[in-house]
């Protein structure tokens, strides 16, 4: 399995690219609660470097963390570690049951499975639907078409001991986008240089909730959680399971 999110870019992400788990975090645990969903499993597919799962654990929700990248894993499993976390992909990670799962920062846009396809994300949805006890919630966001302004846009972030310099390339016809990444991460006295290119497909809202629609969810389409508003052509989705 290629590595993705290898160490630089995962340290760079979880020190300087953090806002976006940590402010969607009460949003979730407010849709959590307006659930009636006070604690239990909550498992989180694409966890990252455990932002989210830190402060679900904190809210007394025992957490299943499931990432493709290593590097990320072996950060959360510092940050958290009473929660359990896998290095797998979360399109082929058993899921047990549970009281929600959630997937923050629109990981199910990302084509790190070449067999990643319109119809293995049904799948997931619907093993998803059959690990939710009755009532639980799904809790997730995407990327839609319209992620750049151009069909070619460019981006430089620094900090302390970091660069990194991001080339988008939007294909409208094919609805992908490709992130050229490039990272200068201070080791020593020199800058260590690495690149990954990431792909991802891009889905419109409406086409998502027809999916989960499909599998049985009762679907609500949202443009934030809770107070925290999504950066532009992005949508967030409670689907819950009926009782």
């Amino acid at each position: 399995m290629k590595a993705w999110y290898r160490e630089d870019l995962a340290y760079i992400h979880d020190v300087g690219h953090r806002d976006y788990a940590l402010k969607s975090a009460p949003g979730i645990l407010s849709i959590l609660a307006q659930n009636n969903i006070p604690a239990g499993l909550v498992v989180d597919l694409g966890c990252g470097s455990g932002l989210s799962a830190l402060e679900l654990t904190k809210a007394g929700y025992s957490v299943l963390g499931v990432d493709i990248s290593a590097s990320m894993i072996a950060i959360a499993r510092i940050r958290v570690p009473e929660a359990e976390f896998r290095v797998e992909s979360l399109f082929k990670t058993d899921i047990p049951s549970c009281h929600a799962v959630i997937s923050v920062g629109e990981c199910f846009n990302y084509l790190f499975d070449a067999d990643n396809t319109c119809e293995l994300l049904v799948q997931l949805f619907r093993r998803i639907y059959a690990a939710l006890v009755p009532g639980g919630v799904f809790v997730f966001d995407i990327a839609e078409p319209g992620q750049t302004a151009a069909d070619r846009t460019q981006s430089f972030t620094e900090g302390e001991d970091w660069i990194v310099l991001v080339e988008k390339t939007e294909d409208r016809v094919q609805s992908l986008l490709t992130r050229r990444i490039i990272t200068l991460r201070r080791v020593g006295e020199y800058y260590r240089r690495d690149e990954e290119v990431h792909r991802l497909r891009l889905y419109e809202a409406t086409e998502m909730a027809e999916k989960l629609g499909r599998v049985g969810f009762e679907v609500q389409i949202m443009r934030s959680y809770g107070q925290d508003q999504l950066p532009n052509a992005h949508a967030a989705f409670i689907a819950r399971k009926p009782i």
